[in-house]
Parts: structure tokens; C-alpha cells; sequence
């Protein structure tokens, strides 16, 4: 039975530990998701199991050792700008290297004599032969018109990977999943681009793949996606430097959390509301016993030191009786067990400053018409009024970013016209997120944007969309995507917008940020158009009507 076991295993970037301790046992049937915030090593814990990086301590054991691990990243990697659809799935699926590794062998065992270790060179082809048949090497390239086709891609394989539109490398992503004979899957946000289809043959893929035997570990900000195929999770906390494992599944696990969270916090109040009982009351037990020693001290000097013995001896008891007291009663404060207050969870403080409101109309398109290549757009006639919040579905190719290139100017129609009304503010993130060239930094770069704000009052603007510290000082162009995201997002919070356009907003973002995201959009005022192919962001988004996309036609639908 393949398995990849990790014990003690700490992980981390640069010289920052950011979790340690972490046992994971990745076995037959398992399908185990990874969340955590961005930036919590989820992608490095991943590459780590799949041998590609070193963990910073602890150890990875494949058993058997010649286990097929298979790392497939969140985006497509190109190797040159000729790469081929065929190579570059058969280097995504480790045929290429595979294939790579047995010629090396043949090579050298056809150069060696029976003196020169012939015997362990023809081990090392025999191996490299076994591993390239296990990654189903055989039949590879026979089997990959037939995946293209299955992931609904009608291109050639010799068509270059860098050519193909973000759709497009989804699907060849797919069908690298299809193709691939690992005996361990470390999947890297599989879900981002894909549409309603594709979800659906991915998480077949996944059922079909644990039904085999196979086990996978997964990173995805899909929720319905991890509800759907995961058997047990693993949430990295960063905060805490340590990972913690749930059974049952990405449901069970929220369900559990939850309860964690509360009783944490009603045993936190439990102990607070106990200490701070203790404690004023040994105040007021302690302040009566002071106002005891003042009035005993006031009384002899009124009377004179031979008058009221008696009773000047009782007042002293009682308040050396009630200063006892107080003690015990701060004593008992101090033994009780302290009981950690919960740590505060992180919340995006997303809010969009509205601009003052366009007018009624903000996008009118009558029969217009785009074509692009062999694709034909339109005739598409909508209305976009003040107001509206449309969600824009249908599947990847059937035309949506050209609906929405039209709509905001980016594009002009061949026929037809588009007329967009006064006073429309924009806000847009689109699936390229933000502006990543050069060498500056975030923080300069909202200056150069917003040259009267100083550098504390952008620190202060980007520190509520978690971006703090070492994010906001290096060069914009390492940030990850979902930090681009999030700088995006602040952007529409200090400039005011009316008309927000969302294409794919969920990609790259890690879970508490989506929860915020669909709170901030509940409450936005203005014209509201969102892209997305997250189920559970189209369920809990309210909107008023869907613009239905389908082979260049535009269906408009009452919700």
C-alpha cells in the first residue's frame, strides 16, 4: 500500500519557521484537504511531500520507496515559449523526466563491459523502465488526444501551452489529472479557472482516484469543492506555529471548529467571570477593612488612649478579619487555572467606499458584435441600470471576459454599439489582479496612486487587508496572487466606487477572506457585476439578475 508519512516536519520561509510539528500519514483512500490563511506554507508543505523541497526539520518517508508522488502547481508553468501541449503534459506527469531517465540508463549500459558495472547499470535501466511504465509511459501519447477531448479542449497537441487563453490552460491542467498515474496526488488550488464542467470531472476524478486506492492531498479555496471529496483535514495556523488534523471531511471540520471556538470562549468567560469576582471582592473586603483601621486610629485619638478598650480591641479583630479575608480571597484568584484568552481570528476589514451614484443608465449594448479569431460574440443586446447586482455565468470560451471587455471599453464592438452612462466610477478585478512589474514596492505604489496619503495611512489602509510587514515592502511583483487580490480590494476601499465588476474574485484567496469578502458585497450599494464559477459565493451573494453566457450569446434571466 503507497503511502507518504511525514512526522515532526516543520516548515518554513527564509529564516521563518512558520509551523512546525506536523504528522501527517497521507495513506490509501485518503483524501486529505490543506487550509490555512495565504502565507500559512500550505504550497511548501505540499512540494514538501512531494520531494521537491526539504522540509526545515522532521522527516518524509515514501513506502514502498518507489512511491509515484505527483506535485501539480496552481498555475501553469511554462518551460520555454515553444512548449508544446505534449510536452508539457508529459513533463507535468513525470513521463518526460521518466522517459529521460531510462534513455540516460540505456545509454550507459550499452557503453559498459562486463567489468565496469554492467550489473548495476542494467538495475538502474531496470528501475527507470519500471518507473516509466508505472507513470504510464507505454501508451502516453496515444492517451492524450482522447483526455483533450474529455476535458472538452478541441486543439492539437503540438498547439504552444503559452498561446492558450486562462480557460483554456485550466483545461489542459485537467486533463494533465486525467492522464497522470501517480500513486499520490498533491493537487496545488486545481479548482481556479475551472468551470462548472470541468469541477464536475474533477471531483469525479477525485472519487474515481480514492475508489483505486490512490491518495490525494489538496490545497483549494473551493468550499463546495472540499465539502464534496475531502475525508479528513489539516488547518495550518501560522499564528500558533502548529497544524491541526480533523476526520470527516471539510463539513465535520467547520461543524467541530466552531464548537472549538465556543467553548474555548465560554470557558476563557467562565474564568474571567470567576477571577474578576474574586478579585473585587477581596477589593471591597480589603476596603472595609482599611476604613476599620482608620476609624479604630480616629477613635483613640478623639478619646484618649485609656478610653473604650474593649472596643477599640474588637474593631481591630474585625478588620484584621476582614483583611484575612481579602488575602484568601486574592489567594483563591491567583489558584485558579488560567485559561488562555482565545486568540482573535483575523478578519478582512473590507468595506467599498461608495462614489457618489452614476446615473441610471450605466451600460447600454444593442446588437453588438465582436469576433475574435473564429469566434463570434453576439448580437448581444443588455441593460445594465444603476443598481443591478447581475452574476455571470456559463462555461470557460462561451464569451463572458468578452462581455465584460465590451461592457467597460476595454473592447469595441465590429457592429452594433455599446454606450456606457455618466458618472460611472469603476472598480475592477479582473483575473490578472493587479499590476505586478518592476521593483516597487507596494507601498510606493499606492503612493504613486494616491500621492497625498503618507506612508503610515497606506501601511494602515493595506494592514486591514492582512497586508502587513514584509508584504508591503518587497517588490510588488513577488507577491503571491492572492496577496494581489487583497491590494486590489484596498484600492476600491480608498478611492469610492459605483460600479464594482468582479471576474473571478475568489481565485487565489484563502477562506476567511472569501467568508469577509461575500459580507462586504452584502452590503455594497452600488452597480454590482460578478464572474464566478464558486457555488457558494453565487449562493450567498445576493443578486437581482444573471446574465446566462453561452456560445457568444448573452441570455438575460430574472433570479
Amino acid at each position: 500500500m503507497a503511502s507518504v508519512i511525514a512526522s515532526g516536519v516543520s516548515i518554513g520561509l527564509g529564516p521563518t519557521e512558520l509551523v512546525g510539528g506536523i504528522a501527517l500519514s497521507v495513506t490509501r483512500g485518503r483524501v486529505i484537504g490543506l487550509v490555512g490563511p495565504n502565507g500559512a506554507g500550505k504550497t511548501t508543505l505540499l512540494q514538501a511531500l512531494a520531494g521537491l523541497v526539504p522540509p526545515r526539520s522532521g522527516t518524509i518517508e515514501r513506502s514502498p520507496r518507489n512511491t509515484a508522488v505527483g506535485y501539480l502547481a496552481q498555475q501553469i508553468d511554462v518551460a520555454a515559449d515553444n512548449e508544446t501541449i505534449a510536452s508539457w503534459l508529459a513533463r507535468r506527469t513525470g513521463v518526460g523526466e521518466a522517459l529521460k531517465a531510462m534513455e540516460q540508463a540505456a545509454n550507459k549500459l550499452g557503453t559498459a563491459d562486463s567489468t565496469n558495472g554492467a550489473s548495476d547499470l542494467g538495475d538502474r535501466y531496470s528501475d527507470a523502465l519500471e518507473s516509466w511504465l508505472a507513470l504510464g509511459g507505454a501508451d502516453f501519447y496515444d492517451r492524450i488526444p482522447g483526455a483533450l477531448a474529455q476535458v472538452g479542449l478541441d486543439v492539437f497537441v503540438e498547439h504552444r501551452v503559452s498561446e492558450l487563453s486562462g480557460g483554456q490552460k485550466a483545461r489542459v491542467g485537467l486533463a494533465a489529472l486525467l492522464l497522470a498515474r501517480f500513486d499520490v496526488f498533491c493537487l496545488d488550488e486545481p479548482t481556479n479557472d475551472l468551470d462548472l464542467a470541468g469541477l464536475a470531472q474533477l471531483e469525479q476524478f477525485v472519487a474515481e482516484t480514492k475508489a483505486k486506492g490512490g491518495a490525494i492531498v489538496v490545497v483549494s479555496h473551493d468550499r463546495a469543492f472540499l465539502e464534496a471529496v475531502t475525508t479528513d483535514i489539516v488547518e495550518l495556523d501560522p499564528v500558533e506555529h502548529r497544524s491541526l488534523v480533523f476526520g470527516g471531511g471539510f463539513g465535520a471540520f467547520l461543524a467541530e471548529r466552531a464548537v472549538a471556538r465556543r467553548h474555548a470562549q465560554e470557558s476563557y468567560d467562565e474564568y474571567r467571570d470567576k477571577f474578576d469576582d474574586l478579585v473585587a471582592r477581596a477589593g471591597v473586603t480589603r476596603n472595609w477593612a482599611d476604613k476599620g483601621v482608620r476609624a479604630s486610629r480616629a477613635n483613640l485619638k478623639k478619646k484618649g488612649v485609656d478610653s473604650d478598650k474593649i472596643g477599640r480591641k474588637a474593631k481591630a479583630e474585625a478588620s484584621e478579619k476582614q483583611a484575612g479575608k481579602a488575602s484568601r480571597l486574592e489567594k483563591a484568584a491567583e489558584r485558579l487555572d488560567v485559561v488562555a484568552e482565545p486568540r482573535k481570528v483575523w478578519q478582512l476589514q473590507y468595506a467599498i467606499d461608495a462614489a457618489p451614484r452614476s446615473g441610471a443608465s450605466v451600460v447600454t449594448m444593442r446588437q453588438a458584435v465582436l469576433r475574435r479569431g473564429s469566434f463570434t460574440f453576439g448580437p448581444v443586446s443588455v441593460d445594465l441600470s444603476y443598481g443591478d447586482r447581475i452574476a455571470v455565468t456559463g462555461p470557460n470560451g462561451a464569451g463572458k471576459s468578452t462581455l465584460l471587455g465590451l461592457a467597460l471599453g476595454h473592447l469595441e464592438p465590429e457592429t452594433g454599439s455599446v454606450t456606457r452612462g455618466s458618472g460611472v466610477v469603476l472598480g475592477e478585478v479582473d483575473q490578472a489582479r493587479i499590476p505586478a512589474d518592476g521593483e516597487s514596492t507596494l507601498v510606493d505604489a499606492f503612493l504613486q496612486w494616491y500621492p497625498a496619503s503618507t506612508v503610515p495611512e497606506v501601511r494602515t489602509l493595506l494592514a486591514k487587508f492582512g497586508l502587513t510587514g514584509d508584504d508591503v515592502s518587497r517588490p510588488a511583483r513577488l507577491l503571491s496572487p492572492g496577496e494581489r487580490t487583497r491590494a486590489t480590494l484596498a484600492r476600491f476601499q480608498h478611492e469610492g466606487v459605483n460600479l464594482l465588476v468582479l471576474d473571478e474574485p475568489t481565485n487565489h484567496l484563502d477562506l476567511p477572506a472569501i467568508e469577509q469578502l461575500e459580507q462586504a458585497l452584502a452590503s455594497y450599494p452600488g452597480t454590482l457585476v460578478l464572474v464566478s464559477h464558486d457555488r457558494r459565493l453565487l449562493e450567498a451573494v445576493r443578486v437581482t439578475r444573471r446574465w446566462r453566457v453561452e456560445a457568444g450569446r448573452v441570455f438575460d434571466e430574472a433570479v
